[in-house]
């Protein structure tokens, strides 16, 4: 545990940065996932369409992950903005999640009780990779992972990349949406089994983003 926390200390005072985009394949947009909050709720990324997403890992064991508790519930408050918070890791009782949530006074659209990460099924696997705690992703209003974020959550951080967004898509900066008929980006996937052909010690797969800063 304490590797554990270390390792989130250093990363989370990781500066901004954007990885590569592999100039051999074609960009790949994100998976729309689909998870069951812990009321029973069925929710989709493509539910949000248009608005900012956040998915934030956390486990009920972990003291850093309600340092950014108040900073991802101000967040949520945002209109163009949603949390989902997925609790790993807290054993067999997934009532767990839900009691941790309501103590540490969590406020996000929904709450997600993920599992072990060792689980085929674990939520996680429909978003990325997740070493430590707390980890989050962040999709853009058209549903791409845009931002992967090891450690705590800064608002100044956010707020900055969302401006610069906005700037570099404007229509994505408060204009009416088009009466055209969309065409959804996001991939239908279903996670109901385990890769058979990846090795046990493989890292769980993920769609790779086109475009993801990381911080």
């Amino acid at each position: 545990m304490r590797k554990l926390l270390i390792g989130s200390l250093m990363m989370g005072m990781a500066v901004f940065m954007t990885a590569p985009v592999h100039a051999n394949s074609e960009p790949t947009k994100a998976i729309n996932f689909e998870f069951v909050d812990v009321n029973g709720k069925s929710l989709k990324l493509s539910d949000f369409k248009g608005k900012w997403v956040l998915v934030n890992f956390w486990a009920p064991w972990c003291p850093l992950c309600w340092v950014e508790v108040p900073t991802l519930n101000e967040l949520n408050k945002r209109k163009d903005f949603v949390v989902i918070g997925v609790g790993l890791d807290y054993g067999p009782d997934a009532g767990v999640v839900k009691e941790t949530a309501e103590r540490h006074s969590i406020e996000f659209h929904a709450v997600v009780a993920g599992g072990a990460r060792r689980n085929p099924d674990s939520p996680f696997r429909q978003v990325g990779p997740v070493d430590f705690y707390p980890t989050s992703y962040i999709y853009d209003p058209d549903g791409e992972i845009v931002m992967f974020i090891p450690g705590q959550v800064r608002m100044n951080k956010i707020l900055a990349f969302m401006d610069d967004y906005k700037a570099k898509n404007p229509q994505f900066a408060g204009a009416k949406p088009s009466t055209a008929a969309p065409t959804s980006p996001i991939k239908e996937v279903t996670f109901s089994k385990p890769q058979p052909s990846a090795p046990a010690n493989a890292a769980p797969a993920t769609n790779k983003p086109r475009r993801t800063t990381t911080y």
